[in-house]
């Protein structure tokens, strides 16, 4: 319970005066919610509405009192080597973003993040971290993104990233990785909704190829500039990604192996379909029955035993290392044998081999496969459709007649014009557009029909007087408009042009 107000900002003395300054600075602070214990900037650091930015303050030693209001800590361009457990000596729950790049930092200890369970952002970036320790992130649940470049990290532990369920992009480019961290996908644990992950600049020579196939179907993943060795099952998933116009293949393709078609080995030649675009199949089987699918363009048989992977729409399975436990099998030459086929093994199927050839987005590397009574299928999904529109129609249909009719009362009977006003056949009392509407016969002319006391006439448009002489205004141009928007991916500015209809003349 808070003392009176007239004790805090007013100690009486002998001679009756009131003049106690920090005691009313503390009654202020509470009056705003913050606690007069955390509520001070901290030494050698600027502090600006809920920002606190220590940049550049040349800080070796951690911790410091925090106010509990900040949502955004800066603690870059300074000498931290070790991020200690209590580097922040009280729980944060309204810190969101903390900056702690372009330090010297090579050590985290575990458990150091779970004082900031709220936060969202955090750059480590251009520290020296040479290893991930598993759990080092624990306590981040909420986190987002996690900035890593420019470190030189060799090693990601097993639980490294355990507790990050948030995590959505993830910069790992300019280090030292030479195997590919698989345990961000695959741990229970693991940051299962990332959705962007940079590994650019890097030192990986070989990338699991069948692992890809299935993790770019999730989001982004960037491997330019990378050791890669150019060989057939590398070259198969890049011409896939260049078919599927893969974002971050299309963006950094001149930073990718395999750029020119002379430098492959003749080991992945095959015998393609060159001159034959190829174009959409459907195959349709029936429930336990078995199924053989050839490869979209490649001959039958190929000249040599070529590594090809199929894109099903439950796992990706390839000719070298067939599962005994699955019902999909690949055979040498590249064909897709489905085994007892099941309804849920309907969908697209892509076949991913070096072909040795640029296709067009136009063309089909893809095919349909159905489990089940094509017909039928297609009729159900018809009638089903049908019915739906149907209904749509006729709701709209009649929704249309009944705000129509209701037009139609309210014009007809409660909007009266009064056009008799006007004397000598003038018709300024009414626009030349107007539907005069009256319900005494004698202001109208005889020639007009009757119909229940009401009168309808459609007068000839006229130019009304205060139009004469008054010259009509250009329609406005606005003519185009730019807006810039920056891509983070690869720092470029694409401009995008607008032009409003409702403004053009």
């Amino acid at each position: 319970m808070h003392p009176p107000v007239s004790q805090l900002l007013c100690k009486t003395d002998v001679g009756g005066s009131c003049c106690n300054l920090v005691a009313a600075a503390l009654l202020f602070s509470l009056y705003l919610g913050f606690p007069p214990s955390v509520a001070t900037c901290p030494p050698s650091c600027i502090c600006a509405s809920d920002i606190i930015s220590c940049s550049g303050s040349n800080l070796s030693v951690l911790p410091f009192d925090l106010p509990s209001y900040a949502t955004r800590l800066d603690l870059g361009h300074n000498a931290l080597t070790v991020l200690p457990v209590d580097w922040i000596s009280q729980p944060s729950d309204r810190l969101a973003t903390v900056v702690l790049s372009w330090n010297f930092i090579n050590q985290i200890e575990v458990n150091a993040f779970t004082l900031t369970p709220h936060l969202l952002h955090l750059d480590l970036s251009s520290n020296r971290l040479t290893v991930l320790n598993s759990s080092i992130f624990t306590g981040l649940k909420e986190l987002k993104e996690l900035l890593l470049f420019g470190n030189q990290i060799i090693q990601i532990n097993p639980g490294a990233f355990s507790d990050l369920h948030s995590l959505q992009r993830l910069y790992l480019s300019g280090n030292r990785l030479m195997a590919f961290p698989l345990g961000l996908f695959w741990e229970p644990e693991g940051p299962h909704n990332l959705t962007f992950l940079d590994l650019s600049y890097n030192r990986l020579s070989k990338v699991p190829v069948q692992n890809l196939l299935s993790l770019t179907q999730r989001g982004g993943i960037y491997l330019q500039e990378n050791p890669l060795v150019c060989d057939c099952a590398l070259l198969a998933l890049l011409e896939y990604w260049m078919w599927k116009q893969y974002r971050p293949l299309v963006d950094f393709r001149g930073e990718y192996p395999c750029r020119d078609e002379s430098e492959q080995g003749s080991e992945c030649r095959q015998q393609v379909v060159s001159d034959v675009p190829l174009e959409a199949k459907t195959y349709q089987v029936e429930p336990g029955n078995w199924l053989r699918v050839p490869c979209p363009g490649l001959a039958s048989p190929a000249v040599t035993s070529p590594v090809v992977f199929w894109v099903t729409p439950r796992a990706v399975v390839n000719s070298s290392t067939n599962d005994p436990n699955t019902h999909l099998i690949v055979f040498p030459n590249g064909t897709l044998e489905i085994q007892s086929a099941l309804m849920e093994d309907s969908g697209m199927y892509g076949c991913v081999t070096a072909r040795r050839r640029h296709y067009n987005p136009n063309e089909f590397l893809e095919v349909n496969v159905v489990v089940g009574n094509l017909s039928t299928t297609s009729t159900s999904g018809l009638v089903h459709r049908s019915s739906a529109e149907h209904f749509n129609t006729a709701f709209t249909t009649l929704a249309s007649c009944v705000v129509s009719i209701i037009l139609v009362l309210l014009y007809l009977y409660l909007t009266p014009c009064r056009c008799g006003d006007s004397r000598g056949g003038g018709s300024r009392g009414c626009g030349g557009r107007a539907i005069i509407l009256c319900s005494d016969p004698r202001e109208l002319e005889s020639g007009q029909r009757r119909s229940n006391g009401k009168r309808v006439a459609f007068l000839e448009p006229q130019t009304e007087d205060s139009d004469i002489g008054v010259p009509k205004t250009p329609a406005m141009n606005l003519g185009h408009v730019t807006t810039e928007g920056i891509l983070k991916n690869g720092n470029r500015t694409v401009g995008q042009t607008l032009t409003d209809p409702a403004h053009m003349a």
